[in-house]
């Protein structure tokens, strides 16, 4: 029986920060010594008290604008309870019914709308090792501030659901609101992977999600591996249960975790020790103001004002610092912006190292040909005859192809970057005044 995957995503991105969402500790966890970036609230001390971040809000609040969601001007933070050791407190501060961002939609390149539920803020959870038959918890991930978007199920292939994270990725890369490396965990994908029948419109009775996934090329291999094996399932008249699933990459399969729960299971309540959120819409005003041009928009002006192919223009939007670069090259130079880009991407400039100015420079030397008088420029012309006389034989034989090998050879010998049309002239003329 053939069905229609049904696939709906949430993807949790670490914040750059300087401190934690709910203390003053530094959120710049990666590669320290553990346990060193804590306090009685990051970890779970009984009395301490959360402090709200407010960078981390704005920041949140500028990545629902960014994919169109409407940003309610009441909002609240609430306990998710739950037991587990990454988790001091018993319950993870987040959100639930009431958001910072709600309904919004991105748009990929073949024209399909992808609807986002959410975009909500939370605390991050301590980082748990395991060594051998022992676990070990380290707390200096524990408070960081972490956004999630949530997806609607509108996904119903891998391809798009790839493309889809590369957008958002390069969305909050844009923002600069997060450096999004999923080696570091910065970053981190959770597909909800369903399957129902072709003819069926109605939302499967199950899903399974599949945890923590940390690059877009794993994504895809668990979405394409639990096809097949919820297909097989279905096929034989049972329903997959609904859980939460591993990917592992050594044996490239999913593997079961734990019985998928349900929101009710968390208990959800408002934080009793964090006051409702108000905006009014001044402030949301403000925050738009500080949005920067976004990556779709900014193709698209590439292409109109810089008159470049779709294909450059995508290039050197991908990230925000090349689409900077090639716009101070062209502001610093003369040239024609096609031809910056060009140099740009087929030289694969290191933009860390070479200057814009520097760049321009080098572009007009590679393009300047020397100055070669007819005399001196004659004589390596007959040498080259001279030395190749099959060439020469095969030219007055019809053979003009040859032409350019000929050029190539005076090119070579003059040791210059000379004009190939006039060295291409004088040949013939050369050529055909030796009968």
């Amino acid at each position: 029986m053939k069905y229609t995957p049904v696939i709906g995503l949430e993807i949790h991105v670490e914040l750059k920060t300087k401190s934690k969402m709910f203390c003053g500790c530094s959120a710049d966890y990666f590669g320290q010594k553990p346990n060193t970036h804590t306090c009685p609230v990051c970890l779970g001390l009984p009395g301490a008290l959360p402090v709200p971040n407010q960078q981390a809000i704005d920041w949140c609040v500028m990545i629902g604008m960014a994919l169109n969601c409407e940003i309610p001007l009441f909002s609240k933070f609430d306990r998710k309870n739950y037991f587990y050791p990454d988790l001091a407190k018993g319950y993870q501060i987040s959100q639930y019914d009431q958001p910072f961002c709600l309904k919004g939609s991105i748009k990929l390149s073949n024209g399909k709308t992808i609807g986002i539920t959410r975009v909500h803020m939370e605390e991050d959870t301590a980082k748990l090792m395991h060594e051998g038959k022992d676990s070990l918890v380290d707390f200096n991930r524990s408070g960081v501030p972490l956004v999630e978007i949530v997806t609607e199920p509108d996904f119903d292939n891998a391809a798009d659901v790839k493309e889809y994270l590369q957008k958002l990725q390069q969305i909050v890369r844009y923002l600069n609101v997060a450096n999004a490396d999923m080696e570091k965990g910065d970053m981190r994908l959770e597909p909800n992977i369903s399957l129902r029948k072709e003819d069926e419109k109605y939302l499967p009775k199950y899903k399974v999600e599949v945890k923590n996934i940390n690059s877009f090329r794993f994504v895809e291999k668990t979405i394409e591996y639990e096809i097949t094996r919820q297909t097989e399932i279905l096929d034989s008249g049972k329903l997959p249960a609904q859980e939460t699933r591993g990917w592992d990459e050594k044996k490239q399969i999913t593997y079961s975790q734990r019985t998928k729960e349900e929101a009710n299971e968390y208990r959800y309540f408002p934080e009793p020790d964090i006051p409702p959120l108000r905006w009014n819409k001044s402030s949301i005003r403000q925050l738009a103001k500080q949005m920067p041009e976004l990556p779709d928009a900014k193709l698209k002006r590439f292409q109109k004002e810089y008159d470049l192919p779709i294909y450059d223009a995508e290039i050197l939007t991908r990230e925000k610092s090349m689409a900077d670069y090639f716009e101070e090259c062209v502001k610093v130079s003369t040239l024609q912006p096609k031809s910056i880009a060009n140099y740009i991407i087929n030289k694969k400039i290191n933009i860390e190292e070479v200057l814009p100015a520097m760049l321009v420079k080098q572009i007009i030397q590679s393009t300047q040909t020397a100055t070669v008088d007819d005399e001196s420029l004659g004589k390596i012309i007959d040498e080259v005859i001279s030395e190749n006389q099959k060439a020469v034989e095969d030219f007055k034989n019809g053979k003009e192809t040859v032409i350019m090998f000929l050029v190539g050879q005076v090119m070579k010998k003059s040791k210059q970057k000379l004009d190939a049309n006039i060295v291409k002239t004088l040949l013939i003329k050369k050529l055909n005044s030796y009968g």
